[in-house]
């Protein structure tokens, strides 16, 4: 290496969520000298991959991403092996919703297509299956199916530093990175940071998260990526004393995603005893340096209203008891940015954002993907066409869809 002014690295990720993390973890294994840059402290609760649990399902109605829960799901087993210890509790899915909800039949259909087991539950099956702890109208369906599983988010950023930083990687926070070029003399990127320090990279591999716009539009003025941040809220239920174990994995309790409006979706008690998470897929759009960090009443009614009827008394249901603020970086179209920066820097930044709510399960593969991008110019196993940022040229809107969007409250009201 250079000077501490010019240090070289085969890759220089931005980013120091479960994206970056995943992708420094991927580069420093392959063997390639990694340097990982947070803007805030590492595990900061800043962003989107903090808190206590996410969701992994393989059930989507998109047809282009059961295959990569599948290979992440695979990843994770690897990564928690060579760590040592869980992040990962795997757990049953059940999507619920009217049965001819557009985006419900299309998750049948991409089940399908994938082979993905699922079995289709009437009300009354439903209510058998699962003892009464969960019920749905006449009308609705469930779909229950295997391969699910809860993650612990914070954990597993922690985990992927800490293999990067095993495989030789190099992580820096509070790094706020001001500006980017390409390097007409020795090629590569350099990149600066609001600490004056400058680092240089053959590979840049951009994963920003909610400020993936602003750093875009920071180091390439005119070149705007559509990603909005929108500010969300986790929610806590207290689970009724007598019920407490009925609503835990151990219990038999499954992850769980509401289909219609609103779109709502929780997980077994395991991070807080007594409490279980269940919130409205959606939120408001924010400036993720100036957000607000409170819930929104209307759709805690929408929220309370929805517990009601599903739980049946057994959770109390006249608002959550705890509350957590959190961002989705949102596309268009809901899909993910996974391509290529282009423009001067070609082929040598990537960017990969706009994870829309529903990327977190994604990491280890988003990991891969990026480290075969940046250094192959290329990934297989994965349709990248749905995730160019070509597609927004052709259709603001992105890729058409023959489904209502997942994230956000319509009008109507909700049954």
């Amino acid at each position: 290496m250079g000077s501490r002014e010019e240090q070289w690295f085969d890759v220089i990720v931005v980013g120091g969520g479960i994206m970056g993390s995943c992708t420094a973890y991927e580069t420093s294994k392959r063997g390639y000298s990694t340097l990982l840059l947070e803007q805030f402290d590492l595990l900061h609760t800043r962003g989107s991959s903090h808190g206590e649990s996410r969701t992994l399902r393989i059930t989507y109605p998109e047809h282009y991403y059961p295959s990569m829960v599948l290979e992440s799901s695979r990843l994770w087993d690897q990564a928690q092996a060579e760590i040592g210890y869980r992040v990962l509790y795997p757990t049953t899915q059940l999507d619920i919703g009217p049965y001819d909800d557009l985006s419900l039949q299309a998750v049948l259909s991409s089940c399908l297509s994938n082979s993905v087991g699922y079995r289709v539950l009437d009300p009354l099956q439903l209510e058998q299956e699962f003892s009464g702890r969960l019920v749905i109208p006449e009308g609705w369906i469930g779909v229950v199916s295997e391969g699910a599983a809860v993650i612990k988010p914070t954990k597993a950023v922690a985990m992927f530093q800490a293999l990067a930083l095993r495989h030789g990687a190099l992580l820096r926070d509070n790094m706020q990175v001001t500006t980017m070029t390409k390097d007409g003399h020795d090629g590569g990127i350099s990149v600066s940071t609001a600490t004056g320090e400058k680092f240089r990279g053959k590979k840049c591999v951009v994963t920003a998260g909610p400020w993936m716009k602003k750093l875009v539009e920071a180091v390439t003025p005119g070149h705007q990526i559509p990603i909005q941040p929108l500010e969300t809220t986790i929610c806590y239920w207290r689970i009724k004393q007598e019920h407490e174990n009925d609503y835990t994995i151990k219990g038999g309790f499954p992850s769980f995603a509401g289909y219609g409006n609103p779109y709502i979706y929780g997980t077994p008690s395991l991070e807080y005893p007594g409490l279980i998470k269940i919130a409205v897929h959606g939120g408001r759009p924010c400036d993720p340096d100036r957000r607000t960090w409170a819930s929104r009443s209307d759709l805690m009614e929408l929220l309370s209203k929805w517990v009601a009827d599903r739980f049946r008394g057994r959770l109390e249901d006249d608002g959550p008891v705890s509350t957590q603020s959190c961002i989705y970086s949102m596309t268009p179209d809901e899909d993910y940015v996974i391509d290529f920066l282009g423009g001067e820097f070609g082929k040598d930044v990537v960017v990969a954002g706009g994870f829309s709510g529903h990327g977190f399960k994604m990491g280890p593969a988003i990991g891969r993907i990026v480290a075969d991008m940046a250094f192959d110019g290329d990934a297989q196993g994965v349709e990248l066409e749905y995730f160019k940022l070509a597609r927004f040229e052709k259709n603001p809107k992105g890729n058409v869809k023959d489904f209502s969007e997942q994230v956000g409250i319509k009008e109507a009201d909700s049954t």
